[in-house]
């Protein structure tokens, strides 16, 4: 990747093209990203750019964190995410910001999925209900058929059962940029990326664009 940067997940809305063709899209405040470490292979044995985001008060930080934004010269930094960035030439204590994106570019964003806690298969896999009538119960939203005899005696791997829903790190790949607001700080990228309102999302320049 060539460029990438921190950002929030603000909501969605919709934006009307000059054609009048409206587009439903995200806004992600992108930045203000500042530099915090620039690895090295000779060092560090790979290159690397640290970005930081999201100022906060310095007693929110233990010792060694907020030594390592100090070593940078930078404010005290919530988040903190590296990337491995092709020939940046980018500097400790460097600020970027949404402005690194250009209109109509494809870009990739990584979050954190929705966590829907312990769930079952009807709403983790959309799976069937059972019948309601003849017998069955008392339960009609569990889990249908093992698909087991008394051969083999178990149940075979990678069968859909209930358990974690959500709560992962997803990619969405070639999102299209539809706007950038300077002014405002934001990122507006068509459709729907992972994660609630208010959470933390990566956007990188697409790695896979058509």
């Amino acid at each position: 990747m060539n460029k990438a940067i921190i950002g929030k997940k603000l909501g969605m809305t919709q934006v009307f093209l000059s054609d009048g063709t409206m587009v439903p899209v995200t806004v992600v405040l992108a930045g203000p990203n500042s530099v915090v470490q620039v690895k090295t292979p000779e060092r560090d044995g790979y290159s690397a750019v640290q970005l930081g985001f999201d100022v906060v008060s310095e007693k929110k930080l233990n010792k060694p964190e907020l030594g390592h934004t100090k070593a940078a010269n930078v404010a005290p930094l919530k988040y903190l995410k590296e990337f491995k960035l092709n020939d940046s030439k980018l500097e400790v204590g460097a600020t970027i910001d949404c402005t690194i994106f250009n209109e109509g570019e494809l870009v990739d964003v990584t979050g954190v999925t929705k966590g829907h806690g312990f769930s079952g298969v009807i709403k983790r896999w959309n799976q069937h209900r059972l019948k309601e009538t003849h017998g069955v119960g008392p339960v009609h939203r569990e889990v249908g058929s093992m698909g087991a005899n008394s051969s083999p005696s178990r149940v075979f791997p990678g069968k859909k059962l209930p358990g974690q829903y959500g709560a992962e790190q997803v990619t969405v790949l070639n999102l299209k940029v539809v706007k950038v607001d300077a002014e405002k700080g934001v990122l507006l990228i068509k459709g729907a990326i992972p994660g609630a309102k208010n959470s933390i999302v990566y956007v990188r320049d697409a790695v896979k664009a058509q």
